[in-house]
């Protein structure tokens, strides 16, 4: 199965430009959106926004990973006090019942922020990557100016200040 996965995903990139040396004035904002929702990353790769990969897969490890830990403890402390009830104290964990509804609900709380966590990572990739390619050939030229001139209106009669803006 990971076979086929490496082989998609190789054949995904190379059919569509990103791993090769494709130059382009424009980024299409729908393919990026696309290819980031696609894999995470992708469309920061598209936008050559490389630096910004890192980052996002660190959001979604550390969300995924701290998911599982609250889902495992939840399972934990759920099973002990439903064990408990049933009058089978295998699990002997020296917390009283209403402690462990306490911690149950903690962990439970933890798991869905985590996974809200994630669920934000993921179409924050997206929205990154499609913002990106809108900016992609926005031009920020260092001769921006504004210049003030005084000028007189011989039709009126009167002296005023000129402002023009040079982009």
């Amino acid at each position: 199965m990971s076979a086929i996965k490496y082989i998609f995903i190789v054949l995904f990139l190379t059919s569509t430009g990103v791993c090769e040396g494709q130059e382009s004035l424009f980024k299409i904002p729908k393919r990026a959106g696309i290819y980031s929702a696609i894999i995470p990353g992708a469309g920061q790769v598209y936008t050559k926004k490389y630096w910004k990969v890192p980052i996002i897969y660190t959001g979604l490890i550390t969300s995924a990973y701290y998911f599982k830990e609250n889902h495992d403890l939840y399972d934990l402390y759920k099973s002990a006090y439903l064990n408990r009830l049933d009058g089978n104290t295998a699990n002997n964990l020296d917390y009283s019942n209403t402690e462990l509804i306490t911690l149950t609900e903690h962990y439970r709380r933890n798991r869905e922020v985590s996974a809200l966590l994630f669920t934000l990572t993921y179409i924050l990739n997206i929205v990154d990557a499609s913002v990106n390619a809108h900016l992609f050939d926005y031009d920020v030229t260092e001769d921006i100016s504004l210049h003030f001139q005084p000028i007189y209106m011989a039709k009126e009669n009167t002296n005023g200040l000129s402002l023009s803006i040079k982009l």
